[in-house]
């Protein structure tokens, strides 16, 4: 598993699979339990310089690459999903369009707070009538007087709770009748602003899931980020380097399954053989490691077409739809190995499957990953 990495990313994935294996994975299993977000985890990762890994230094991050983004984010999810994700959206949600679209004063204002830890990362993109279909946005931002007043909603936004602002996205007008979306950075504690967090999940339940209330919330004119009317743009940009995240997330949930079956498989002993030793069982687990080696290179060539500065949105969605599925189904077979066990929490593997699951859902469907991925072909 080594794709080319250079010195520094072989050195990132040594220092991240030791913290994982130390000090994610111990309480992943009371967290899923008690919903506990994992905040002491993610003081260390801050102290790591890890929360700004890929942003410029000059505003506190690492200057690092999406490969290495990548690696984190594998790393932490094999230990824990929940923190996974919390990483993969305070990055890829969170961070990158205040860096791909933000002024220098909004970075200095935001993203540096981001790089160092002291806020999370959240994008609302989301709403009750706006999910695949992002274009359907109700949420309005009126100008007047040089300040944005907001009314409306966002519904399964990840790290809001602990967020200090976010970008979201807002009707700011209309051209011919069509909707004009812009982005708009919004502190998390102005006026009119609720914040929920009362979600019941299938899975992923010791990360933030909020949904978001604007009643009249008043920002000023300068937290437009990015071009006004440029917001559709500027998030279908933002999802691309996201979905290379949700993707890594999909291969490290695969791996730990992988390796709990792979484990328990030479252990289990049925007719006086060890499972490992009948070949229904090792077929089983030749299928899951091609799966999953295929999934990690898929993810690393997005993540280095990206770093490269060529066209990647394609890679992007072919990673994420594939790894995502691919996940659930390593995971599906993780737990038929185990048989009657698997289906028990003492053995983890059902949690794997639990949080899988929402892979195939967040930063659009797996169904919208093909209408991504079957566009761009036919117009190449």
């Amino acid at each position: 598993m080594n794709f080319n990495l250079t010195t520094e990313q072989n050195m990132l994935l040594k220092t991240m699979k030791e913290f994982a294996d130390e000090v994610v994975a111990p309480g992943a299993v009371e967290r899923d339990r008690t919903k506990a977000f994992p905040f002491e985890i993610f003081k260390q990762l801050a102290e790591m310089g890890i929360m700004g890994l890929p942003f410029p230094e000059e505003f506190g991050g690492a200057g690092s690459d999406t490969i290495s983004f990548a690696i984190v984010t594998e790393q932490l999810s094999r230990a824990c999903a929940s923190t996974g994700i919390t990483y993969s959206a305070h990055i890829s949600l969170g961070g990158a369009p205040i860096h791909l679209f933000g002024t220098k004063e909004q970075k200095e204002k935001y993203l540096v707070l981001i790089c160092k830890g002291e806020s999370f990362g959240a994008f609302g993109l989301t709403e009750p009538n706006a999910g695949s279909d992002a274009g359907g946005t109700e949420t309005k931002a009126v100008l007047k007087d040089g300040h944005f007043t907001i009314n409306g909603s966002k519904i399964f936004i990840t790290n809001a709770s602990y967020a200090k602002f976010l970008a979201l996205t807002a009707i700011t007008g209309y051209k011919e009748d069509k909707k004009e979306i812009s982005a708009i950075i919004v502190p998390t504690d102005s006026n009119g602003f609720t914040i929920k967090s009362d979600y019941e999940k299938m899975g992923l339940n010791a990360s933030n899931t909020t949904e978001l209330i604007f009643e009249d919330v008043h920002v000023p004119e300068e937290n437009l980020l990015g071009k006004r009317g440029n917001g559709f743009k500027q998030f279908l940009i933002t999802l691309d380097g996201g979905r290379i995240g949700i993707a890594a997330m999909a291969v490290g949930i695969a791996q730990a399954a992988f390796d709990k079956a792979l484990s328990y498989s030479k252990e289990r002993k049925q007719f006086g053989k060890t499972l490992a030793s009948f070949q229904a069982t090792q077929f089983k687990l030749a299928d899951m490691a091609v799966k999953i080696e295929l999934a990690r290179n898929m993810v690393y060539k997005a993540a280095w077409l990206k770093d490269e500065g060529k066209p990647f949105s394609k890679e992007a969605a072919m990673a994420k739809y594939y790894a995502s599925e691919m996940a659930v189904e390593v995971c599906d077979e993780s737990i038929q190995i185990h048989g009657g066990y698997g289906y028990m929490k003492e053995y983890e593997v059902e949690r794997y499957l639990r949080d899988a699951k929402l892979l195939e859902i967040g930063e659009g469907t797996s169904e919208i990953q093909k209408l991504v991925i079957a566009r761009k072909i036919l117009n190449d």
